[in-house]
């Protein structure tokens, strides 16, 4: 049986990160990473587990996804923003941030839109910074055939950003 308090100790951050990245809620953070922890326990009292990083940071994708599609699920309206100008300045001015922050939650509902797979690969690339490898062996899928899924998610949410600026 798994020590689960040093697995926790040592995992935890990685989990909370993942999971905070793609859901930016905390509430929904708090209740994916608890259920992050909860299906690695049921996995490992059915098979033993040898790679608690890789294990927990593909269910901690997976599992955020899934809340994000559940969050995203009925097509949400925004409004664009106006532009107008701003004083220069090293900081980003309101609208900017506006911006910003507009920007990030399209991308998520895109990410949440992609096919399972190309979400997983286009998180665990993009967001986490694993090798083609590295998500290959995670996976259990050919490096080709990340490289493929990345290729595919990216034009995908590319897509959905281009639309999205152009509305």
């Amino acid at each position: 049986m798994p020590e689960w308090e040093s697995i926790l100790n040592e995992h935890g951050p990685v989990v909370w990160r993942t999971t905070y990245r793609l859901l930016n809620h905390h509430a929904d953070a708090c209740d994916c990473f608890q259920e992050v922890f909860l299906e690695a326990l049921e996995l490992s009292r059915r098979e033993e587990v040898r790679n608690w990083p890789g294990l927990l940071r593909k269910v901690a994708t997976r599992r955020a996804l899934d809340r994000l599609r559940k969050r995203h699920g009925s097509a949400s309206q925004h409004q664009s923003l106006e532009r107008s100008p701003e004083p220069a300045s090293a900081n980003p001015g309101p609208v900017a941030l506006a911006e910003r922050n507009e920007l990030i939650s399209r991308l998520r509902q895109g990410v949440a839109k992609l096919p399972a797979m190309q979400a997983e690969v286009f998180c665990l690339r993009c967001f986490e910074e694993m090798s083609y490898q590295e998500i290959a062996e995670e996976l259990r899928i050919e490096p080709n055939s990340v490289g493929v899924l990345l290729h595919r998610a990216r034009g995908q949410v590319g897509e959905w950003l281009r639309e999205a600026h152009d509305e």
